[in-house]
Formats: structure tokens, C-alpha cells, sequence
């Protein structure tokens, strides 16, 4: 464990060296304050004309800005994880680091395991960027914030999925644009899977529907946690790191 611990503070010291963490940081605050700023003004908009029209009918804050605030904050993060990721092995195999590692006596767990928590928790910064914009809904309203959480939840394990994904295919090249641009167009094809309920019912549909990220994170979106969503999210990050596992212990045999 120690070992692991190690590796994921010199990981992520690496990120805040460079300029990746703060660019990152900076975009996920600027986009998703974009748009709780439309779903805000939205909101305003409608109840002040409810009030014009002399109408009473009840707003719901999670509903109308929450809900699709989180749904809009996953699809841009499919866009920023690839960054994340793209350089955990990648560049230590071109600038030949990935020998050292593999000939270590660290093992191969506890490199992946840091390289991702490293990841995760640069992730998890992110996300604590766009929260900031929803503290302006509890200064001003009152929302509930046990959806918020259990939202938050839903995109920490999103998350986790596609950083384990990005981690493996970032074993099986040297160029982090390739690992980049792989890794995304994945992570992209997960999310649209669910499409392919909408213009079919066969079996391969329904399949295709269940392995898509989004039908997994709607109940999230709503402030549901379901055990059969928890379990996909677990199954594949286990699955990426396993392959991430395998990958790294190839490397290791050829060296």
C-alpha cells in the first residue's frame, strides 16, 4: 500500500507540475459554469413568466438544473479524460521509464493502482470545480442535496470506468496522441450504445443499450442509487485494471 501511495503522489505531482492540471481545472470550471449558467437563467426565466400568468405550479430545482447539469458534465468530461490519461504509460514507455518500472521490485498492482488513483483524484478535482457553481443554489434556494451527492457519486464512478479504460490502452502505445484519441473514441462508443435501443428491440439492442455508460447514470442523474448500476461501474473498472494488469506484465516478460 505504501508503495502505491508512493507512486500516486509522484503521479500526480506531475500533473500540477505541467500545465495539464491547471488547464483541465480551468476548463471544467469555465464549460460547466456555461451551462448552469443557461440552466439557470432558464429557470429564472420560467418562473418569472409563471408569475406574469398568474400560475403556481411548483419548481424544482434538481429536476430543471441539476439533473441535466450532471448529464451535460459527464458528456464534456469524455472530452477531458483522455487527457488525463494519456500520458500514464505512454510516456514512460517513450521515454524508456516503463523498463525501470518493469524490472522494479514494485509490483505490477501497485504501479496501476497509483498511476489511477493519481488520475482519479486530479478527476475528483475537477468535479469539485464544477460544484462550485452550485453552492450559488443553496445561498439563493433550497435545494436537496442528497440527489447532488448521489449525482456526484454516479460521475466519480463514470469516471473511474473510463480512467481504467484510458490506462490500458495507454500500455499499448508510445504516442499519447494515439492513446488520447483511442482512449476517447472508447469512452464515446460506451456513451452511445444506448442509441441503439431507440431503433431496435432485438436482443443485440438491448445488450448494446446495457453495456452504454448513460443507461447506467440516469438513475445516478436522478438521485437513485441502484446496485445493478454500482456493479457495471465496479465490474469494468476492475476489468480495465486487470487488462491494464496483463498489458504491463507482457511488458514486463519482454523485458
Amino acid at each position: 500500500m505504501r508503495n502505491t501511495w508512493t507512486i500516486c503522489c509522484k503521479e500526480l505531482g506531475s500533473y500540477f507540475v505541467s500545465p495539464i492540471a491547471y488547464l483541465l481545472l480551468t476548463m471544467a470550471g469555465l464549460v460547466s459554469g456555461f451551462f448552469f449558467w443557461v440552466l439557470l437563467r432558464d429557470f429564472v426565466l420560467q418562473g418569472m413568466e409563471m408569475q406574469l400568468r398568474g400560475e403556481t405550479f411548483p419548481m424544482n430545482m434538481n429536476e430543471q438544473i441539476i439533473t441535466p447539469l450532471l448529464m451535460n458534465v459527464g458528456v464534456i468530461f469524455l472530452f477531458f479524460l483522455p487527457l488525463i490519461t494519456m500520458r500514464l504509460f505512454a510516456e514512460e514507455k517513450r521515454s524508456g521509464t516503463i523498463e525501470l518500472l518493469a524490472t522494479s521490485p514494485v509490483r505490477d498492482i501497485e504501479i496501476i493502482l497509483g498511476k489511477w488513483l493519481a488520475a482519479l483524484i486530479l478527476y475528483a478535482c475537477m468535479l469539485l470545480f464544477t460544484a462550485l457553481n452550485l453552492a450559488f443554489l443553496f445561498l439563493y434556494g433550497n435545494p436537496d442535496w442528497k440527489p447532488l451527492a448521489v449525482g456526484y457519486l454516479g460521475l466519480l464512478l463514470q469516471g473511474g470506468l473510463f480512467l481504467a479504460i484510458g490506462a490500458f490502452i495507454s500500455t499499448l502505445t508510445k504516442n499519447q496522441i494515439i492513446a488520447g484519441a483511442v482512449t476517447f473514441g472508447v469512452c464515446l462508443l460506451l456513451w452511445v450504445l444506448e442509441w441503439a435501443s431507440s431503433y431496435d428491440s432485438a436482443t443485440w439492442a438491448t445488450v448494446c443499450a446495457y453495456l452504454s455508460v448513460i443507461t447506467h447514470f440516469g438513475s445516478f442523474a436522478r438521485g437513485v442509487i441502484a446496485l445493478k448500476d454500482v456493479v457495471f461501474y465496479l465490474t469494468g473498472i476492475f476489468l480495465g485494471l486487470f487488462a491494464t494488469a496483463r498489458s504491463l506484465e507482457s511488458l514486463r516478460w519482454r523485458s
